[in-house]
């Protein structure tokens, strides 16, 4: 009797494995992540069924009867990103959802990089953009929940735009990126982060490697090897990184190259291939093609190597397995097929000059396009490919550019360019996915080797009462159980109960953990307790080399000294990969309030740096070069930015102000003030602007540019009267 209800309990674990048993396309690399589609009958030549006007550069998804595609809404003063939702059989759109791009690096035409994530159980979709905003909403477009990465964690964006897409991964949405927070956090390095799919809580934060390079996009791809299920990715430290899915705990890295890695990772079986095409850390050569044993543990070393291939530049385009074939297209668009064993290459096909898109695997063929804008269908063979279809999106004198891969679902191919959505084929119901084996039950007696307290990295004020849990797994990173646990705080004032309640205490801002052991294995869960407003620091209070501790995104790059008898905050400029820096210093949902403070900023060889305070998610800063004064949510998008001149001296402190509140219409006004600190307030605003797609709430902060040190003093953030 047992045996048939722990086989009934594995059948119901295999059918709710995300895309099994439809013919959905969820993930942007397919329902197993792999870029294989296990679909039959489908097109050979370009059968058009329907095109909608809107482009994008990330892959499509599908399920049911919908098609999902993140994309770009609006220009200038209205740009934001999007995700639209399209009837899979006409094209109709149904609906579409905006998210504001705030306080971003990226550029406006990088916007809408990533792919949305379908979760098959619900029907909900799950999207994150280049803001570093994560969002939960309804297969009908209602919000579920959003989650502020920049803010909360301290995401860093880039003026490259690359952004990982979320995975589903059970109950879990994943997503990476390179962040700065603070504690033992604060380190920038890049971290996969896996929140609640239905509240949003944060369930773990995984931070295996060392110091990054570059963000990246490279897409995690999940299988069980060695009795654990896995997620594999590329890092913006140059390394693929293989961790626990379930807690997020590194099992092995590889360390290839001198920046980040972009492109996934192909398995075969419990070898997997890997690819980039930047420097390599042991030859001259830039680019590596390598299969590994995905069997290892910890550092990957040459015996852990079956072969590698270096000088091929894949950096872009993922792999994806043919039987005993693997196919790649490289950054100048040559497709080639490697024997997935040997390493040895087979045959190549030019496709063009320039390649982004991954190849995608289905009925035999291979689905690609190019940035030259031609799409292909593809027969490859052992010792050679066919050309079965070439179709021109656009025009030879404008050529619609394709980035994105396809999406397959019920004998139907969705293909993204850079102006249009199109579905080419034959609608055909698609045949059951095979069973994908999940980990096998932990034995009865298993040991705990992981203590998990759930949810972490919460921000509370004081009087806030939370419900921790403590959450069991074994070596294999299987969950046991959830648990009594012994209780403790660190760092926090407030008590936490025999059964894991605790309550926040407190007048000031702190941050600290709250610690459950069980068997003699600890697990902790991050917390930071910030009062209501108003909040006045002058940082007498501050030890001296520090920050404090609630601060985002402040530590490493900043630290209180005296200057001149007064204790301020010094913005560092002995590091030119942290000389600029944005720190929140509290809660991403306050709303309708100023900020204020002192600032000054040294000059040398007639160089000066920036400096300025946030407030709702609008910058005011001051431009020490430039010697202006600009009004900002989204630097990049220069049309929704307020400037004037506002000529200011060096080693001389100025007072600012920034006040963000409602405007008439739902909009929002923003003003910013500037004077010599040592002149009274004057009544006038320098510098105004009311933005008609408002942020509604966002983090206080301060802002600085430092190629020299910047310092910031008698900091206040008060409540609009």
């Amino acid at each position: 009797m047992k045996s048939a209800n722990i086989s009934a309990l594995l059948l119901l674990v295999f059918l709710l494995v995300p895309g099994s048993g439809r013919g959905d396309w969820t993930d942007w690399r397919g329902p197993r992540r792999d870029g294989v589609s296990h679909e039959k009958n489908l097109p050979t030549n370009w059968s058009l069924v329907w095109k909608a006007p809107y482009g994008g550069r990330s892959t499509p998804i599908v399920l049911g009867d919908r098609v999902f595609l993140q994309s770009i809404s609006g220009t200038g003063e209205t740009l934001q990103e999007r995700v639209m939702c399209f009837n899979a059989d006409t094209g109709k759109l149904l609906w579409e959802h905006k998210v504001n791009i705030y306080l971003s690096d990226v550029p406006p035409h990088r916007v809408g990089w990533a792919s949305p994530v379908a979760d098959p159980k619900t029907g909900n979709i799950y999207i994150y953009t280049v803001g570093g905003s994560l969002l939960g909403l309804t297969k009908e477009g209602k919000p579920l929940w959003e989650r502020s990465l920049s803010e909360d964690f301290g995401l860093v964006t880039t003026h490259g735009g690359r952004t990982v897409s979320p995975i589903i991964e059970g109950d879990l949405v994943i997503i990476s990126g390179v962040n700065a927070g603070w504690g033992n956090q604060a380190r920038a390095a890049h971290r996969f982060m896996a929140f609640d799919k239905k509240t949003g809580e944060t369930q773990w934060v995984g931070a295996p490697g060392a110091r990054p390079f570059d963000t990246t996009y490279s897409p995690p791809i999940a299988s069980v090897i060695d009795g654990m299920r896995m997620i594999i990715a590329g890092g913006g430290d140059g390394t693929v990184h293989a961790l626990k899915a379930q807690t997020g705990e590194s099992v092995w890295r590889y360390t290839i190259s001198k920046r980040g890695v972009n492109t996934g990772i192909a398995l075969n079986g419990t070898t997997a291939i890997v690819s980039h095409s930047e420097e390599n850390l042991d030859t001259s050569e830039m680019g590596l093609l390598a299969a590994i044993d995905a069997t290892a543990k910890g550092e990957i070393g040459k015996e852990q190597i079956k072969w590698r291939i270096t000088g091929f530049q894949g950096g872009f385009s993922s792999p994806v397995i043919d039987g005993d074939r693997l196919y790649q297209i490289d950054n100048g668009a040559n497709l080639y097929a490697f024997d997935v064993v040997s390493g040895k290459r087979l045959w190549q096909l030019n496709l063009g000059v320039v390649q982004k898109a991954s190849p995608v695997l289905a009925d035999g063929k291979l689905y690609a396009g190019s940035e030259n804008g031609k799409f292909y269908i593809l027969r490859p063979r052992a010792d050679r490919c066919e050309i079965l279809h070439e179709q021109l999106l656009g025009s030879e004198a404008t050529p619609e550019a394709i980035t994105a891969s396809v999406a397959i679902s019920d004998g139907r191919i969705y293909v993204v360019s850079d102006s249009a959505l199109y579905c080419i084929g034959k609608k055909n119901p698609a045949p059951p996915l095979p069973a994908e084996r999940m980990p096998d039950p932990p034995p009865a007696n298993a040991a705990v080797a992981h203590v998990q307290v759930v949810p972490t990295e919460l921000t509370l004020k004081p009087g806030d009462n939370v419900s921790f849990r403590a959450r069991l797994f074994d070596d294999k990173g299987r969950f046991l159980r959830e648990t009594k646990a012994a209780w403790a705080v660190e760092k926090l004032q407030g008590a936490v109960s025999a059964d894991g309640r605790y309550t926040a205490a407190g007048k000031a801002g702190q941050a600290g953990l709250v610690k459950a052991t069980v068997d003699g294995a600890t697990g902790m869960a991050r917390v930071r307790v910030i009062p209501p407003l108003p909040w006045s620091e002058n940082f007498d209070s501050v030890p001296p080399d520090t920050v404090p501790s609630h601060w985002i995104n402040a530590t490493g790059k900043s630290v209180v000294r005296e200057v001149e008898g007064n204790k301020v905050l010094v913005k560092l400029s002995d590091n030119p990969f942290t000389r600029r820096a944005r720190v929140y210093l509290g809660p991403s949902d306050l709303s309708n309030y100023t900020v204020e403070a002192d600032v000054l900023a040294t000059e040398k060889r007639r160089q000066m740096g920036d400096a300025g305070v946030v407030a709702q998610r609008y910058a005011l800063i001051l431009f020490g070069n430039h010697q202006r004064l600009e009004l900002q949510p989204w630097q990049p998008e220069t049309s929704r930015t307020a400037t004037v001149k506002y000529p200011w001296k060096a080693n001389t402190w100025y007072r600012m102000k920034l006040r963000v509140e409602p405007a008439p219409g739902g909009k929002v006004a923003a003003r910013g003030k500037v004077w010599p600190a040592a002149e009274a307030e004057p009544g006038a605003w320098t510098i105004e602007r009311v933005d008609p797609i408002p942020n509604l709430q966002g983090s206080p902060g301060v802002y600085a540019d430092a190629p020299f040190e910047v310092y910031i003093d008698n900091l206040k953030v008060t409540p609009n009267q």
